[in-house]
């Protein structure tokens, strides 16, 4: 089933399944940081997304996941992955790494980006579990930043992804 995952542009049709997918407030700031705005987000606050390269994963039964790719300055060496999230019927049967490496294909094959990254949540373990299957890896920066969420600190994990890794992972 995992094979007949793919990727399109994100269409604003698409904006109300994909926010039915944060039931709660943590799982909803673990996914947006709060760029959308208080919990829940509407659609129109959501439409921020079009500014940015929004992908939505689909297979035969429908859309399965979403994310959006960046670029975080004005170089051509790096694509940033953000808003990753996966319906919850296809959480934890591997929907995530598919939709993430077909991300990768195009982050790498068609961009020709040398570079991916992303931030993850500490507290968010079954993402950050899937991009290091995906082959992200861990960077220790100087700082860490850091987000004042639900009267909680949380710490945000930068992860990258070089594209020789990727081709050794072929």
């Amino acid at each position: 089933m995992l094979d007949r995952i793919r990727i399109r542009p994100y269409k604003a049709a698409d904006a109300d399944t994909i926010l039915s997918w944060c039931q709660d407030e943590k799982a909803f700031y673990q996914w947006t940081a709060g760029i959308f705005g208080a919990y829940p987000a509407t659609q129109k606050e959501f439409c921020f997304v079009e500014s940015l390269m929004p992908f939505t994963a689909f297979d035969e039964t429908g859309i399965v996941g979403f994310f959006t790719l960046r670029n975080p300055d004005r170089g051509l060496d790096e694509l940033r992955f953000g808003f990753v999230i996966v319906s919850p019927g296809a959480r934890g049967k591997g929907y995530g790494k598919g939709m993430l490496q077909l991300g990768l294909e195009f982050v790498f094959g068609i961009y020709g980006a040398k570079r991916a990254s992303l931030g993850v949540f500490e507290n968010n373990l079954p993402a950050y579990y899937c991009y290091k299957a995906v082959g992200f890896r861990d960077v220790v920066l100087g700082t860490t930043e850091k987000y004042c969420i639900l009267g909680e600190e949380w710490k945000c994990r930068e992860m990258v992804m070089e594209k020789r890794a990727l081709c050794g992972n072929q």
